[in-house]
């Protein structure tokens, strides 16, 4: 019987036929993976996630409503529609929080489900740092295939991990504030142009520019500083013609512009008069929000942000960056809450390049290393050279891009260990964390004084190793070295991070460590052993008496009992210029109870009581003055300067609180304004927060509207609190 060979094209589909037989049903794959992956390798993968929720969510009301700013206006969405779409601080939406609404949304839906509570306001954070966990090791994964299957999983397990155990990380996915899903909202723009490359994909790479789109509304142009990476990678790296890139651009440009405009078009479109005020801007529009104080006001000082001597000079201590220059994020606070591994992310990016050599451009590791390098350089440089305001916690948008580049880095060079850059790129890597792991420590001596002696000795003496390891008869050394390697570099950021959990964050600028840790510093910048840095003069602790603490409060004079922080949007200088101690209280008292003492913070997130004056982040009302406000109905139960006087009223009240001069001294209401919601009965009572001056609040008309008040009401004291009846006149 004659027979004949097969065709070359049966042979194709007879072996895709196979390949895809053997594949695991859906379900299957994603909790197992693959049949020819190393059984564990999945679910180390899940187990990597199952163990960052423990340790995110493991007594996450620990802090209570956190930074009461937002947490009041999270409380608002849940009472009214338009406070919840223009992210109100009130629920008579007289002005907005000083940033756009998206991460307030997604804290909304959470308390509708859920309730209003502290649990629900921080439950959405905690599992953003799942996703942002999932979203880098699904990218770095994609990115080191051609690596091989366990190499690639483990490059991206370790990448996971670094996210993980970040300190800045620790610390914000599980506070309020917008920055956890503004990285959320970066790694999954980071996730989708990988998934762009392979075939060009211009699906992808849309759904990128509606992440970064969402970004912009979560915190405006911070969240655009991943663009130039994304773009830069989808032009050189898409497997497809030089057309079909830019049209993908084109497209990801129009989704990024859509999803970002809609919402301001809108506020645009509404009328003045019925919206809320838009706080933070100086003309009530959102366009003066995004290219002022939220845009080149942060870059270069002004538009309500500090700068000058103010940020130079670091008076502010660890509440601020200190110091311009390319070592703001190795100093102080800054550089406890991200540069633990950053010294190894720049070697594996530097190295990782050299490794990779002369691969074509669209080679999936290169454009890993692109993204994530690119995403770090670009972030790292603004924040370095920004003269306008800038909190240490902001360096959390530097969490994965630190990640990938060790997860992508350190795998390449791995794969590389048979060459001497390999081998001594690892050493490096190791070498490098351990030694900046132990400066770091060194900033705060007294906690576990026996921990940065081993990272030191034990990340040393890995690398040494791996060196060692060149000669061909102790290769294995090199396994060895790395293994134990990581195992060390690793040690001191997860201690830390884990330590950042273990403490209550409340206010504007909270900051990571154990309790009663040394964090801070003078804000100067500089290295180990110079002002400001790791192992130099310190300001301060993790308490309310540190650069959290060392600013006066919205309002004026803070009134006894109150923490005094310094808001966003100022410039942290002291009251004298000189030093960045807490001011002095009116009854000659300090600065306030400290944070994480018994009776800073109740079992509600509100704190000690407020003796006088209008609230203020970290004070609750007294009883009295609860009760007061509970009984009215009118519009506004009542009306005090700044922000954050006025959140604390209503998340210890229920009720809606007018905050005159929002945050950053806000020209609303006028004078006249403010006459006629009183003409009209719509504010129940006037507290005074001493002198009308200071943070949020601080404007001239806060001060016009003050001897207005005092002079045409008479005052009576309730609860501490120096109060005018502005339905009875004088």
């Amino acid at each position: 019987m004659t027979t004949y060979p097969v065709p070359v094209t049966d042979r194709r589909d007879r072996a895709h036929r196979d390949a895809r037989d053997r594949r695991r049903k859906p379900l299957a794959r994603l909790f197992l993976g693959e049949r020819e992956d190393a059984r564990w390798l999945r679910p180390a993968f899940w187990a990597l996630l199952a163990v960052t929720a423990v340790v995110y969510l493991w007594d996450l009301s620990i802090s209570g409503y956190a930074n009461s700013f937002y947490a009041a206006a999270v409380q608002a969405g849940t009472k009214s529609w338009e406070a919840f779409f223009f992210g109100s601080l009130d629920s008579s939406n007289f002005i907005t929080v000083d940033k756009p609404p998206a991460s307030l949304w997604v804290m909304v839906l959470s308390a509708w489900l859920l309730g209003f509570s502290s649990f629900s306001l921080l439950l959405p954070q905690a599992l953003m740092a799942v996703g942002s966990v999932a979203l880098v090791w699904g990218t770095v994964r994609r990115t080191l295939a051609r690596l091989g299957t366990t190499t690639a999983n483990v490059g991206a397990l370790l990448a996971g991990f670094v996210v993980a155990a970040t300190p800045a990380a620790a610390l914000m996915f599980r506070f309020d504030n917008p920055d956890a899903l503004l990285v959320l909202l970066m790694t999954a723009g980071a996730y989708c142009t990988v998934r762009a490359l392979p075939r060009g994909s211009w699906r992808w790479i849309a759904l990128a520019g509606v992440a970064l789109g969402f970004a912009f509304l979560t915190k405006m142009l911070q969240g655009l500083l991943v663009l130039p990476a994304f773009g830069l990678v989808y032009l050189f790296a898409a497997r497809t013609t030089w057309g079909r890139r830019v049209v993908g651009l084109g497209i990801a440009a129009v989704s990024l512009v859509v999803s970002a405009g809609w919402w301001v078009v809108a506020v645009w479109l509404w009328p003045a008069e019925s919206r809320p005020y838009i706080g933070g801007s100086t003309n009530n529009t959102v366009l003066d929000l995004v290219f002022g104080y939220n845009g080149l006001g942060r870059i270069f000082g002004g538009s309500g942000n500090g700068g000058g001597g103010g940020m130079g000079g670091g008076t502010a201590g660890g509440s601020f960056g200190g110091a311009t220059g390319l070592t703001r994020l190795f100093s102080s606070e800054m550089g406890l809450e991200i540069s633990w591994l950053l010294p190894a992310a720049l070697i594996a990016l530097v190295l990782g390049l050299v490794v990779v050599g002369r691969r074509h451009l669209a080679d999936p590791a290169r454009a890993g290393l692109v993204l994530w390098g690119g995403w770090l350089l670009v972030t790292a440089l603004v924040f370095s050279y920004m003269s306008g305001t800038i909190h240490p916690y902001y360096t959390v948008a530097l969490a994965p891009a630190i990640a990938g580049l060790v997860g992508t880095g350190g795998a390449l060079l791995w794969h590389a260990r048979a060459r001497l850059t390999g081998r001594l790129g690892l050493a490096g890597m190791i070498g490098s964390s351990a030694f900046w792991g132990w400066c770091l420590l060194n900033e705060n001596p007294s906690w576990l004084p026996w921990l940065r002696w081993v990272v030191l000795a034990g990340g040393l003496l890995s690398a040494v190793a791996i060196v060692v390891g060149s000669v061909p008869s102790l290769r294995k050394l090199v396994t060895v070295g790395v293994l134990a390697g990581t195992l060390f570099g690793l040690t001191g950021t997860t201690a830390y991070a884990l330590a950042t959990t273990t403490v209550a964050h409340s206010g504007s600028i909270p900051s990571v460590g154990p309790s009663g840790s040394s964090a801070g510093g003078t804000g100067q910048g500089g290295f180990p052993g110079g002002a400001g840095g790791p192992g130099g003069s310190t300001a301060g602790s993790d308490d309310a008496a540190s650069g959290e603490g060392s600013q006066q409060g919205p309002g004026g004079t803070p009134p006894g009992g109150t923490s005094g922080e310094a808001p966003e949007g100022t410039t942290g200088e002291a009251p004298d210029g000189t030093t960045g101690e807490p001011p002095a209280l009116p009854d000659g008292t300090g600065s306030g109870t400290e944070e994480g003492s018994d009776d800073a913070t109740s079992e509600d997130g509100s704190g000690t009581s407020l003796q006088a004056g209008g609230g203020g982040e970290g004070a609750s009302t007294s009883s009295e003055l609860e009760a007061l406000l509970q009984a009215t109905d009118t519009t506004w139960s009542a009306a005090v300067n700044g922000s954050q006087s006025a959140a604390q009223l209503e998340l210890d009240t229920d009720t809606a609180v007018m905050a005159i001069g929002g945050w950053s001294s806000d020209p609303t209401p006028t004078l006249a304004q403010f006459e006629a919601y009183v003409a009209d009965g719509e504010i129940g009572y006037y507290i005074s927060s001493g002198n009308g001056g200071g943070m949020g609040g601080g404007s001239s008309t806060a001060s016009e509207i003050q001897e207005w008040v005092a002079a045409n009401y008479e005052s009576t004291t309730v609860g501490g609190s120096t109060v005018y009846d502005l339905s009875d006149p004088k």
